[in-house]
């Protein structure tokens, strides 16, 4: 009986992970280029029920069997596996803003912080006073020769991420990064990734790793808020389903207490 408590147990605090996940999505749904998270769970090894009344085997034609058959299994309840980061493209938004450029494809822009280099896919950016193209934080977004320098908002992007000035005078190319393992990238908050051990480092993306800019254009999150509601629903059930038996658990052992050991 009190083994039904801790699986029960077990059941609410994932579910709970679960909700704070789904919760974070769903506040973070109009956020540009934000990934939306996935918590996985995994269960706990099973146990086999077998039939105590005898021990040992007996013979059968065609060798043994064992006189304790095998009712069934008992789950010991589950543990949150891992809570990775779903880099699925998102749509494009049009804002009709030069210094707002979209990735098409999978790929990281390299922002300069204080914590050292930082990844992002959010493609809203300003031009800052000293004219440095920087995130929305302040931070300067870098092309291959270092901080992207413009006198204006009146350049253009291609496909490759070269900017080019109104005249056709080439100023940079931004800079890109993937990784081996992206789905394991550590998030940092306002739409920031550092790269870990798991991970792996950032190396430069070039050729077919490179992705498509898309000028004028942000990316928009890839969560999609039905489904995110949908399962809200689905993990409020299934954390009130685990509460009931620990109800259910304590009220028989209540019962064992008071009727049985009792007496």
């Amino acid at each position: 009986m009190i083994r039904g408590w801790y699986t029960g147990a077990s059941g609410m605090n994932a579910q709970q992970y679960r909700l704070d996940a789904i919760s974070n999505n769903l506040a973070n749904v109009d956020t540009a280029g934000y990934k939306k998270d996935i918590t996985v769970s995994k269960s706990f090894s099973e146990l086999l029920i077998r039939r105590t009344n005898f021990d040992g085997v007996y013979p059968v034609p065609d060798g043994s069997a064992d006189v304790q058959p095998i009712i069934g299994t008992l789950g010991l309840g589950i543990e949150i596996n891992e809570n990775y980061t779903d880099f699925s493209q998102g749509s494009f938004k049009l804002t009709n803003t030069k210094t707002d450029i979209a990735l098409g494809n999978e790929g990281f822009y390299v922002v300069d912080t204080p914590y050292g280099e930082r990844y992002t896919r959010n493609g809203n950016f300003f031009i800052g006073k000293e004219g440095i193209l920087e995130t929305k934080d302040g931070y300067p977004v870098l092309g291959e020769n270092g901080p992207i320098y413009l006198e204006n908002d009146r350049f253009h992007v291609n496909q490759d991420g070269i900017i080019l000035t109104e005249d056709g005078v080439e100023v940079d190319r931004f800079q890109v990064v993937r990784f081996d393992n992206e789905r394991y990238l550590e998030k940092m908050g306002n739409s920031f990734y550092k790269a870990n051990e798991i991970s792996g480092p950032a190396h430069i993306a070039e050729g077919d790793e490179r992705p498509r800019f898309v000028q004028g254009y942000t990316e928009t999150s890839n969560v999609n808020v039905v489904n995110e509601m949908v399962q809200m629903i689905e993990v409020n059930r299934a954390y009130e389903a685990n509460q009931k038996s620990i109800q259910s658990e304590d009220s028989m052992v209540s019962t064992l207490w008071t009727k049985v050991v009792s007496k």
